[in-house]
């Protein structure tokens, strides 16, 4: 006859059920950073999550599905916070252009997130869908949420009268770069690196001096 183990644990696929979706957007996430879209394969996703890949289709339906799941779980909630800020701020919209830029840095730049950047810029071609999907709920929001800001600046009298549509164009294109430089430059070539907190903060005085008006003072 023969005995069961009273200490037997449970099958792997059954423990932490609940965190598996959590475990496979952050595996995706290191490897779409790591290897970029194309060379990101499911496989090793579900590998790295420690589940398999017929656990990961139960959550995600294809790659696409997956990387913009990881968009929406890690970088849309960055927006909608930074776009609370600019509805409730009461101060000057150059203390708000500020708040926002650094901050952007400090939850995106700063992290592995900013890697998404480089990702889609090397790939759009190859991935359109993907890349559209990334402009929509990220690049329009982004910009949008920049243009209200100048907005803001010029309807005080803050700003100079410039034209907010194309000074968004021209603030996000640096920090884009910043975020393209730390992971091209700034890693095998660390020599290359850009201290960027000294960037961001010579590019804000820049454009702060640009866009105020005149015999005002940056913040």
């Amino acid at each position: 006859m023969a005995l069961s183990c009273p200490f037997q644990s449970k099958p792997r696929w059954a423990r932490r059920k609940e965190a598996r979706p959590q475990e496979l957007l952050a595996a995706a996430l290191d490897l779409f950073v790591e290897r970029g879209f194309a060379a990101t394969r499911l496989d090793d996703v579900a590998k790295q999550a420690g589940v398999s890949k017929g656990t990961l289709y139960l959550y995600f339906t294809n790659k696409e599905d997956l990387f913009k799941a990881v968009v929406r779980e890690n970088m849309v909630p960055v927006l909608g916070e930074a776009e609370n800020i600019v509805d409730v701020h009461s101060g000057s919209s150059a203390e708000l252009l500020r708040e926002i830029i650094l901050g952007w840095w400090e939850r995106i730049g700063e992290t592995k997130l900013s890697g998404i950047t480089k990702l889609i810029i090397a790939e759009a071609g190859n991935f359109p869908e993907v890349a559209e999907f990334y402009h929509a709920e990220v690049i329009v929001r982004g910009n949008a949420m920049i243009t209200r800001v100048l907005e803001r600046g010029i309807a005080s009298g803050e700003f100079r009268a410039i034209d907010p549509q194309q000074a968004t164009s021209v603030i996000a294109a640096p920090v884009m770069m910043l975020m393209m430089w730390k992971h091209s430059f700034g890693g095998p070539c660390a020599h290359h690196a850009i201290a960027p907190h000294a960037y961001l903060k010579t590019f804000l005085d820049l454009i702060l001096d640009g866009v105020l008006q005149p015999g005002s003072k940056t913040v």
